[in-house]
């Protein structure tokens, strides 16, 4: 396992990349326990919300992952099966995801946000043996407990609770061995249900080598070695989870730090950043930028060397405010549910405030036309991942039961993203916005993305989203949904400041003709803002 931390020069760390593409594999007995031999080597660290700090050992992470597979084994479920895992940031959300990859029992991540309704639905799709939850989400289920499948059985964490097995009384009647069983690398080990923007969720299957494939997160952009302490804000119900919480910290041995509450305060995160020794962080954009709005002259982060951002695109505005405090880039980071880390601003070269960076080692990525040639510099297209023998290790293996929808991603010899980019003549790559996203207005093609970087330099905005909307003169025009800062009301002469700073800041074509002020932007649960949701409403008004 090499954790060493990569050269800084770029081009010779493409060169010389090659893949390892084992067999068979297995993340909890290759990484996992292998860092359990030595005792005293922290796996998490963790602040709960009355403040209490408290540390777990990949030593002990990798004994209670036994005793739980164990127990998971005594229940019934056997490799194959499929087990929803929905839980907040207990630490027995990690115990568990290594307790399913060591068994062979494919694990499905979700959000304690889920409705009933939503599990059901899950429940249902996955043909799922078991849920394992906490109070909130078994409040839920109880209350449609007639309509789970009848083979499914549930294992509460927390206090004991009528109906349900306790984690706790299954994990601790367990002998701290397990047999294991092999698993090939392309055995079926994940199921992420995507927060798509139209139609049912769909399962999104990854096999066991996928975790592998998170080597190249944790080295080339997170930037991790084993002695760091490493935070991703992120819910446990993301496949980012696994990316940042998980997969690529513990390949490269760092230690990931976990702050246990419902709801994060900008300013908690400061606080937390200033008292722990925490060296590096991922966050979403929409955190940055809810941070850069507290006083953080207050704060000093002295182990803090290394920031990334992921889920969207990061805003120019927000890199440079957060570095003028903090002395830190935030590094932009672009993968799917669908893949491994794709592009990146990695360590190893310059970052262009705005780019995506450029594609991460071992990954042949393009900007294609609609015919599948690769566009000239500077030319928009669709962002696609080659495959064949050049086909990176972690992409996903099928949407699950959905024939029609996998082969949608696929032409000729490239996944298809669905997300739109130009590159330019250094190798950098610049997002446009989801294909679906772009706004023709009078023969201009405009990207949200472009147009919210420009809003989000207004003093008065602290979030924005940007979607078409119908025009009989223009056939679409720009429509902002601004959310403001503190200190400033909705009026018609802010609207018309605004609409004239953007045409002073970007291409005046792509200001926004109308503006509506919102207490709030529709997000999913990765906190991706849903900008369908918005363009769909206006598009409604002409129906």
């Amino acid at each position: 396992m090499n954790t060493e931390h990569p050269s800084s020069d770029y081009e010779q760390i493409r060169e010389d990349f090659q893949w390892d593409r084992p067999t068979s594999y297995n993340f909890a007995t290759a990484v996992v326990d292998r860092w359990a031999l030595s005792p005293q080597k922290r796996a998490l660290a963790y602040v709960t919300e009355s403040g209490e700090y408290c540390e777990r050992t990949f030593s002990e992470i990798s004994i209670e992952s036994k005793k739980l597979a164990a127990g998971l084994h005594s229940m019934g479920l056997r490799r194959g099966d499929t087990l929803l895992l929905i839980l907040s940031r207990e630490v027995e959300w990690w115990v568990c995801m290594i307790a399913c990859i060591r068994m062979g029992v494919i694990v499905s991540p979700g959000t304690t946000q889920l409705s009933a309704k939503d599990i059901l639905y899950r429940a249902d799709a996955a043909d799922a043996k078991c849920v394992v939850c906490n109070a909130e989400v078994a409040t839920k289920l109880d209350a449609v407990r007639h309509e789970l499948p009848e083979a499914m059985s549930g294992i509460l964490v927390g206090a004991p609770r009528p109906d349900w097995t306790g984690y706790d009384y299954l994990v601790s009647g367990q002998h701290p061995e397990f047999n294991e069983e092999e698993t090939a690398a392309k055995d079926p080990a994940l199921c992420f249900f995507t927060s798509g923007t139209t139609g049912f969720p769909k399962m999104c299957i990854h096999s066991h080598d996928y975790a592998h494939s998170h080597i190249n997160t944790g080295k080339y952009w997170l930037d991790l070695s084993p002695s760091d302490l490493h935070w991703n804000i992120s819910d446990t119900g993301w496949a980012k989870s696994a990316w940042s919480s998980l997969f690529g910290p513990w390949n490269m041995g760092a230690t990931v730090f976990v702050y246990q509450t419902a709801a994060f305060k900008p300013s908690d995160i400061l606080r937390l950043l200033s008292e722990y020794a925490i060296t590096t962080m991922c966050g979403a954009p929409t955190l940055y930028r809810l941070l850069v709005q507290e006083n953080l002259s207050q704060f000093s982060f002295k182990a803090l060397r290394h920031c990334v951002g992921a889920g969207e695109p990061l805003n120019p505005e927000i890199i440079e405010t957060w570095k003028s405090h903090s002395g830190i880039t935030i590094r932009d980071g672009y993968g799917q549910t669908e893949t491994c880390l794709l592009c990146a601003s990695q360590p190893s070269f310059e970052p262009r405030y705005g780019s995506m960076g450029k594609p991460a080692p071992g990954v042949d990525l393009e900007v294609i036309d609609e015919n599948g040639s690769p566009c000239d510099v500077n030319e928009e297209g669709d962002i696609a991942v080659r495959l064949g023998v050049h086909a990176p290790l972690g992409m996903f293996s099928c949407y699950r039961d959905d024939e029609e929808r996998t082969a949608a991603c696929f032409r000729g010899d490239f996944y298809i993203t669905g997300d739109r980019a130009y590159r330019d003549e250094d190798g950098y790559f610049w997002f446009v916005g989801r294909a679906d996203d772009v706004i023709l207005s009078s023969g201009y093609r405009i990207g949200p993305f472009e147009v919210e970087s420009a809003l989000l330099e207004h003093e008065a905005i602290v979030e924005s989203a940007v979607v078409s909307s119908p025009d009989k003169t223009r056939g679409e025009i720009v429509k902002a949904f601004i959310v403001l800062a503190q200190g400033y009301s909705p009026s018609s002469d802010l609207t018309a400041e605004i609409q004239d700073f953007v045409k002073k800041t970007t291409a005046p074509y792509k200001y926004p003709r109308s503006i509506e002020f919102v207490d709030h932007l529709p997000k999913t649960v990765s906190g991706k803002i849903r900008r369908i949701e918005l363009r769909d409403k206006e598009w409604a008004k002409v129906s």
